[in-house]
């Protein structure tokens, strides 16, 4: 189904990047609370006059960590074929081929074939989508974060 906005510009006006979780969220995350928050974020571009505003990248909200909310560890650690536990000797690797500089540590290590996992951005874009209702962005990071911030052990690839 494709959106129009009515009497639009000729160039949209977007954001890019996350919005600041709200505190009150993280005092006490809930379902509720987030589609709250989510609403919230929303209604405040649209009333600074963006016409495409973002979710703010609260999809990726994790009730049972509110702290822990990194676009990167989101996505790997809900894939197939990472193991997020990492140690000593992954750490040493990775800082051998250290392509991030402001990683310290891989995020993961690829381990066998990549696969959506539990990742199910369509589930979380709909819920933006339904909050919105009117046309907005949703982003994902792209695959170069996570080809950078992963440490490759069966791709065998030099990234």
């Amino acid at each position: 189904m494709k959106q129009t906005i009515p009497n639009s510009p000729e160039i949209l006006t977007t954001t890019v990047g996350s919005y600041p979780v709200p505190s009150w969220l993280t005092a006490l995350p809930s379902e509720d609370a987030l589609i709250d928050a989510t609403r919230v974020i929303i209604d405040i571009q649209r009333r600074a006059g963006i016409d495409l505003p973002t979710d703010g990248e609260l999809y990726r909200f994790d009730i049972n960590h509110p702290d822990t909310n990194g676009m990167i560890d989101y996505f790997v650690g809900a894939m197939d074929g990472v193991r997020t536990k990492v140690g000593r000797s992954d750490w040493l690797e990775f800082s051998q081929k250290s392509t991030m500089s402001f990683r310290e540590k891989p995020a993961g290590v690829v381990e066998s074939e990549l696969g959506e996992g539990g990742l199910d951005l369509f589930a979380d874009c709909s819920r933006a989508v339904k909050i919105a209702s009117a046309p907005l962005k949703f982003t994902v990071t792209s695959p170069y974060m996570p080809a950078r911030t992963l440490l490759d052990k069966y791709y065998s690839l030099n990234c």
